[in-house]
């Protein structure tokens, strides 16, 4: 957890904001759907001058296999239909973090996205559930 946080603080939040309907965000939660990822929840933090991203997408997978898998399919999906890569991505068995700068996706197993509980960290931000 610790390595995750000091990843995120190390690097820049952008100027430029990224809005819900850009490609990017838009292939980032379809590619989560595409591997049967469950509990999708986007955190709007635009408006939390502490973020160190605009979005947070969490979502569940119900092995470190599926975990892997829709990590995996993210970071192939953005690539292909977006032309990006991610600034970094943090590989766990039960917690894998794709992080786009503005948009950071945490794939968890259930267990660990309860343990964690960076929904009710972030309990400021605008939710949307998918």
């Amino acid at each position: 957890m610790e390595h995750i946080l000091s990843t995120l603080q190390e690097r820049k939040k952008p100027v430029a904001r990224l809005a819900k309907n850009s490609k990017l965000f838009k292939t980032i939660i379809s590619s989560i759907q595409d591997k049967k990822g469950e509990n999708i929840v986007v955190l709007d933090l635009r408006k939390i001058d502490e973020a160190v991203a605009d979005f947070f997408v969490l979502c569940d997978g119900r092995s470190n296999t599926q975990v892997k898998a829709i990590a995996d399919n993210i970071d192939e999906t953005v690539k292909k239909e977006c032309d990006d890569s991610p600034y970094h991505i943090e590989h766990g068995d039960k917690w894998t973090l794709v992080d786009y700068v503005n948009v950071v996706v945490h794939v968890f197993q259930h267990d660990m996205r309860e343990f964690y509980s960076l929904e009710s960290l972030w309990a400021d931000a605008e939710r949307t559930e998918y």
